[in-house]
């Protein structure tokens, strides 16, 4: 009797490690203003809507500042190497596994490194902010799969801080943030 016991707290402990463990793969790392750089443009990451990152099987976190960066990491790097893909919510950062979000894109929109593509928790948070903008294609994972990803470059020109706020006076369009709609910034500091 003894010995069954101690076999069965021994599988059940065995599982529950092992459990830990996938779940700690699962879940996106903080960003660290101070020391983050993108993986594939070196600018700095700041901690907002447009973070993304990946983990590979054996273990490694690559960040980027910009959803198109990570997807050029992807196209130089083995795809299948790819164990879990976050990205933000542009509404409140909260991480999201890329293939579970929506995704909204028009050139007009203002990324970091200007690939115009914002990641939503659902898709109805999606098509109320590309209503909202009067304009941006709703996209699904599938769909980025086959995007272009080709960089605005009237929008790389574009000078600014990475905050997404403007002060009254400057006025026009604004976006769910209080910031002109699609307000683009520079990377670092």
């Amino acid at each position: 009797m003894k010995k069954t016991g101690l076999f069965l707290l021994s599988v059940l402990l065995i599982m529950t490690i092992l459990s830990a463990c996938g779940k700690a793969k699962d879940q996106a790392e903080p960003i660290n203003e101070e020391t983050d750089k993108c993986a594939i443009c070196n600018m700095q990451i700041k901690d907002d809507a447009f973070a993304v990152q990946l983990k590979t099987k054996d273990g490694k976190t690559y960040k980027f500042d910009d959803l198109g960066c990570m997807n050029e990491w992807k196209g130089k790097n083995a795809a299948d190497s790819i164990q879990v893909q976050f990205v933000r919510d542009y509404n409140n950062k909260e991480w999201i596994k890329y293939e579970d979000a929506t995704y909204v894109y028009d050139p007009s929109f203002k990324s970091p490194m200007a690939y115009g593509i914002y990641s939503f928790k659902d898709k109805a948070e999606a098509q109320k902010f590309a209503d909202s903008q009067k304009k941006g294609k709703v996209m699904t994972a599938a769909d980025l799969g086959k995007h272009t990803w080709e960089q605005s470059k009237s929008m790389m020109n574009m000078g600014g801080s990475h905050d997404h706020s403007v002060t009254p006076e400057a006025g026009g369009d604004k976006d769910a943030h209080g910031g002109k709609a699609g307000d683009q910034g520079t990377h670092g500091k």
